[in-house]
């Protein structure tokens, strides 16, 4: 609580300019679909330039409603928080996360979709930096919904609620609400269920969609009905990156939390390793980032998308600090890693942009995937972006 009455203090004192970044980053030459690598050769706090500039883009009331793309950008926010100890950044997350949870610790979501629950990562956040009994109340409605959520026959959580998504497990969801499972039970004292569910979702999701060559198909439907679903398989036809990046750092996220003798751990790190080695060998040879739709780089139409290529870059590079995978994996997310800062550039507001980032996508074809908009600072990028260059930072020169 101390921690926080003093970043509130701090920010009544702090002008909210966006810090000044060095002299020595030119505006982009080019479109902000195709930035020109503006790093100079000692490279920006990247993290502070994003959040700075996102938090100049947006206040907590203009950012969004509860969304997973927001919950992942501010995650990534706190992340650069903890490492800086800005008092701006966490204000921020809590003025964002307090219009939704009231005093009493009530929050008017009814958590009928994964999607839904990936924003109570902020929930046990704040709980654990103020102490605050209502961000508790708010993160346990999401842990009781779990008790009476809607499973495969094999436990797996459908993506949603809802007659469209009924028996469907998307690669996404595992990231949207794994990662909160294992800190709301290192929060709450609760890991003895938490942890043994989080592992079984990440086995259960991989066992379905993890296919010969290591990469995971999009989505599992167990019905079959499923416009998009293979009638003998109950799989979605394509490898799109960002469904394949959510679970690489789900299950990075849950290896980390859970202990040595969990007795799924195994089972995750094979699958781990299957998608790594998968990951490596359709990396772009270019650019260092992966493809929209991953193994298909060699068609025209396909291009490199950004918030995949960090997702991916982080979980390789996560994975060979903690010897889940060889240590030949850093190799490999270094060059993700020079990939995906040559996508940033500064404007002449000095504000930064991170550019090809899909928007939000549905289960599709490869003609959907391909032909989805290539935004500039969407969230999913955004968030993305933070957690792998907190994980990376220092790794920058070329």
């Amino acid at each position: 609580m101390k921690r926080l009455r003093a970043a509130v203090a701090a920010v009544a004192l702090t002008t909210a300019t966006l810090a000044a970044l060095p002299a020595t980053v030119p505006p982009p030459a080019v479109a902000a679909t195709a930035p020109a690598a503006t790093r100079p050769a000692a490279a920006p706090d990247w993290s502070t330039a994003v959040v700075d500039s996102t938090m100049a883009r947006y206040t907590p009331v203009t950012i969004g409603g509860w969304s997973y793309p927001v919950g992942l950008y501010l995650y990534g926010q706190y992340l650069t928080y903890r490492r800086t100890h800005d008092p701006r950044y966490l204000t921020y997350i809590k003025s964002y996360v307090d219009r939704f949870v009231k005093s009493d610790g009530s929050i008017d979501q009814s958590f009928n979709s994964l999607d839904s629950m990936q924003a109570g990562r902020l929930l046990v956040i704040l709980h654990h930096e103020t102490g605050q009994d209502r961000y508790r109340k708010a993160a346990q409605k999401i842990r009781d919904r779990l008790n009476t959520y809607p499973r495969t026959s094999d436990g797996g959580f459908w993506h949603a609620d809802n007659s469209s998504r009924a028996h469907q497990l998307w690669a996404d969801g595992v990231y949207m609400v794994n990662p909160f499972l294992v800190e709301y039970g290192k929060e709450f004292g609760d890991s003895a269920y938490t942890d043994d569910e989080a592992a079984k979702q990440l086995a259960v999701y991989g066992g379905h969609l993890q296919v010969a060559n290591g990469l995971l198909k999009h989505a599992y439907d167990e019905s079959k009905t499923a416009s998009w679903a293979d009638p003998g398989t109950g799989l979605a036809p394509e490898h799109w990156c960002r469904a394949v990046g959510w679970y690489a750092m789900a299950i990075v996220n849950v290896l980390d939390a859970v202990p040595a003798n969990q007795p799924r751990r195994p089972q995750l790190l094979s699958i781990f390793r299957k998608l790594a080695a998968g990951l490596e060998k359709y990396q772009d040879p270019a650019t260092g980032r992966w493809f929209q739709v991953i193994d298909k780089g060699g068609r025209s139409d396909n291009w490199t998308e950004t918030s995949c290529s960090s997702m991916f870059t982080y979980a390789l590079s996560r994975g060979a600090q903690q010897h889940y995978l060889d240590p030949h994996y850093a190799d490999v997310a270094r060059r993700g890693y020079q990939g995906v800062l040559a996508q940033l550039s500064v404007g002449p507001d000095g504000r930064t942009d991170l550019a090809d980032i899909s928007v939000g996508t549905n289960v599709g074809d490869y003609a959907y995937y391909v032909a989805r908009t290539r935004a500039v600072n969407d969230f999913h990028g955004l968030g993305a972006f933070l957690i792998m260059n907190e994980q990376l930072r220092g790794d920058s020169v070329s």
